[in-house]
This record gives structure tokens, C-alpha cells and sequence, in this order.
């Protein structure tokens, strides 16, 4: 039976985005040791926060890659992937198709 999320309000459902796993002078990092990406793709948007008796639409839609901050969020888990739920003002930007989120390695 598949799961709907729906989120409530100003909230987004993110799947972060793996990055491809480059070896660099033969030393592999464990999956253990590596930082989670903060960078991810939205899922699914709540209506919109209430301001003022109105509804404001949110910014990011469903198919957007937005970049997140490195704590923000709690993470959960569905049918064995793992998700983020954040608010609205918790993403950072939003990335066009073709940019790379920049993580400060070269």
C-alpha cells in the first residue's frame, strides 16, 4: 500500500540528492563518514502559510532542487527511503537545471 504525504502549512518534503562518489588519490570514504548533502529535490508542498486571515502560496513546487541548510529539518523515514521535512524558510535557494550545488571541495 503506497504512502501519500501531504504536508501541512509551509512545509516541504525533500529527498536529498546523492552526490556521485569520486575517488581521489585511492582513498574511499565510508558511508558512515560522509556528510549528508544538502542539496535535494521537493517532493511534495504543504498550501501555503496563513498571514492575515490569507493563504500565501508557497515559493518551490514539487520537482525543485533547492539547496538546505546543514541542520535544518527532521529527517524521516517511509517504506525505507529517507526523506526531510523542512519549512519554506529553512531552503536557501533554488537551483536551475543545470547548476551544481557548490560544496567547497574541488
Amino acid at each position: 500500500m503506497p504512502v501519500t504525504i501531504t504536508p501541512l502549512h509551509d512545509r516541504v518534503l525533500v529527498k536529498r540528492i546523492e552526490e556521485k562518489e569520486t575517488v581521489r588519490g585511492g582513498i574511499i570514504i565510508p558511508d558512515t563518514a560522509k556528510e549528508k548533502p544538502q542539496e535535494g529535490e521537493v517532493i511534495a508542498v504543504g498550501a501555503g502559510r496563513m498571514e492575515k486571515g490569507e493563504r500565501i502560496p508557497l515559493d518551490v513546487k514539487p520537482g525543485d532542487r533547492v539547496l538546505f541548510g546543514k541542520y535544518s529539518g527532521t529527517d524521516i523515514k517511509i517504506e525505507d527511503e529517507e526523506y526531510l521535512i523542512l519549512r519554506e524558510d529553512e531552503i536557501l535557494a533554488k537551483l536551475s537545471g543545470t547548476a551544481k550545488a557548490a560544496s567547497g571541495k574541488k
